[in-house]
């Protein structure tokens, strides 16, 4: 099944990886350039294309009834137009001179190479797996994939006494235990920082935990798993730290994800401080005039911080897509960076965080000064108003704002966005004070808390000069 060569045919696309980045990249390709122009070869090592990996825990909570509703397009919508998907076809090698990729067919076992013009590689990420004793075995389940989730499921139909364990407290940890405690688990989240979200700075994780620990999970903190002990049957059957055992049928794997790039790093493509790959703008691999990249396994300018880094956010892997498609069709398009713009919840409790935390900051040498402020999602007079919490860094002298963020109740979260819009403008919180924002009492008090929490950061940024 070798595609060595194209006859003089079409320019031949060769994408890697069926998810946000790869296939919006296909598909704007396509859009711009018909199957006699480009030819679209896909390959995913996977059962599942096109989906939402973020609606996992949502799915296995019970949030989102079934699975499909998470395929945004199935590959037979696809090959409708055009593009030519293979599924449960992983590539294990990309030779960059010959402008080839090897694959290996999953059912079959066969392997053959496939020529290309142009490939993007979209690889994403793959859950953090330490190594540690028990650590792959049976009821040991990542959460990043449609396969990851429909596994972990029929983990908890086959759990006895109802007892997990996640291990790590970021987004997908603090997720998952959440959808957990729906199906009538005991829950232990196992968490080696102070406090959960470690995206927040840990005084904003506290009330996280606070929600999580009145939903009835156990939070251990400061704690570092050093084993998985099995059963004899070999099944998980506890979390180990140096100082306790936690029983659990099910362990869940929330420390995060790193890059998928060791398919890159092979071919000698370059990669960056945190292991994703690195691209110039218009998201083409540094270096190579005819391999882009992009979704999760490649790292991003934060334009506050000015440095490179990973973010695996469904939102950035369709822009680059979008991005890549573009440029493979003839257009033009660049990804100029991000912010670190995130939101979650936990039951009721709404979380969000954009910009730099407190650490971040000190690590690229800002000063700056920190205001907290308590307010409401509306007016406080009108019914269904919530507690909300903002946190607020600014650059001293300057005022320029450098983070935001907000833990509270309904209509928390997407308040985070004006605060984005400011970051990307470079704009100071003064200027944020004077920012016409939407009122009326069911939706605001008439002081919004990000222009309370701006008015205070800029009675406290000095424009004298430093302290």
């Amino acid at each position: 099944m070798g595609d060595n060569g194209h006859g003089g045919g079409p320019e031949r696309l060769v994408v890697i990886g069926g998810d946000a980045a790869g296939m919006s990249a296909a598909s704007q390709a396509r859009r711009m350039r018909g199957p006699a122009d480009l030819s679209i070869v896909a390959f995913e090592r996977g059962n599942f294309t096109s989906y939402s990996a973020c609606g996992i825990p949502y799915w296995v909570g019970g949030d989102v009834p079934e699975r499909d509703d998470l395929i945004a397009r199935t590959p037979q919508e696809h090959a409708a137009r055009g593009i030519e998907l293979r599924l449960r076809t992983e590539v294990t090698e990309i030779d960059p001179d010959g402008r080839r990729v090897l694959a290996r067919d999953a059912d079959s076992g066969s392997e053959y190479w496939t020529a290309y013009d142009k490939l993007v590689i979209a690889t994403g990420a793959r859950p953090v797996r330490p190594a540690l004793p028990g650590v792959d075995a049976p009821g040991v389940h990542g959460v990043q994939t449609l396969d990851d989730g429909q596994a972990l499921l029929d983990s908890l139909a086959l759990a006895h006494s109802r007892r997990a364990v996640v291990v790590g407290a970021g987004y997908i940890g603090v997720e998952m235990a959440e959808a957990l405690i729906k199906h009538g688990f005991t829950v232990t989240v196992v968490n080696r920082g102070p406090e959960p979200m470690a995206t927040l700075d840990p005084d904003m994780g506290r009330l996280v935990r606070r929600a999580m620990e009145g939903l009835g999970i156990t939070m251990v903190n400061n704690a570092e798993v050093v084993e998985i002990r099995t059963a004899a049957d070999g099944r998980a059957r506890a979390v180990a730290t140096s100082t306790d055992e936690f029983p659990a049928d099910v362990v869940i794997l929330g420390i995060g994800v790193r890059p998928d790039t060791g398919l890159a790093e092979s071919a000698g493509l370059p990669l960056g401080a945190h292991g994703g790959l690195l691209t110039d703008l218009a998201m083409r691999v540094r270096g190579r005039r005819d391999i882009w990249a992009g979704g999760d396994c490649v790292e991003v300018l934060n334009l506050v911080s000015g440095q490179e880094q990973h973010v695996p956010l469904g939102t950035h892997a369709n822009k680059h897509g979008q991005i890549i498609g573009s440029n493979i069709g003839g257009g033009y398009a660049v990804f100029p960076g991000v912010v670190g713009t995130a939101v979650s919840k936990v039951c009721d409790l709404e979380i969000a965080r954009t910009g730099l935390r407190q650490k971040d900051a000190d690590r690229v040498g800002l000063r700056y000064e920190t205001v907290t402020i308590e307010s409401t999602s509306r007016a406080g007079y009108y019914p269904g108003a919530a507690p909300m919490t903002v946190k607020m860094l600014a650059e001293r002298r300057t005022g320029r704002l450098l983070g935001v963020q907000i833990v509270g109740g309904e209509g928390a979260a997407k308040r985070v966005d004006t605060a984005a819009v400011a970051l990307t403008a470079r704009m100071t919180v003064e200027q944020i004070t004077a920012l016409d924002l939407g009122y009326a009492p069911p939706f605001s008090p008439v002081w919004d808390p990000i222009l309370v929490a701006a008015r205070k950061a800029a009675t406290r940024v000095s424009p004298a000069g430093p302290r």
